[in-house]
């Protein structure tokens, strides 16, 4: 178990100083390895993937039904969020 961690932290090593010898900057290459605290998130009116998904149904016929049960659950979705919109 021990001789697995050695061999992990040298790894780590040799790829962090070998990422930090390529870039020249000391700044930039310390934002590089911060992982992003924040994670953008847009919220749409409209399922891209379900509009894509109609859009190839229109041009061709699917093989299989694999987005079925996804565009059921989507089209629930939009069902229950207008019910909401009509309450308020």
């Amino acid at each position: 178990m021990d001789e697995s961690k050695e061999l992990e932290r040298r790894l780590s090593e040799m790829l962090t100083e070998g990422e930090m010898e390529e870039s020249g900057d000391a700044d930039k290459r310390e934002r590089q390895l911060i992982p992003p605290k924040y994670e953008v998130r847009i919220q749409t009116e409209t399922d891209p993937i379900v509009q894509e998904t109609l859009m190839y149904r229109n041009m061709a016929r699917e093989v299989d039904d694999r987005y079925d049960r996804y565009l059921e659950r989507s089209a629930e979705k939009n069902n229950s969020a207008d019910t909401e919109k009509k309450d308020h």
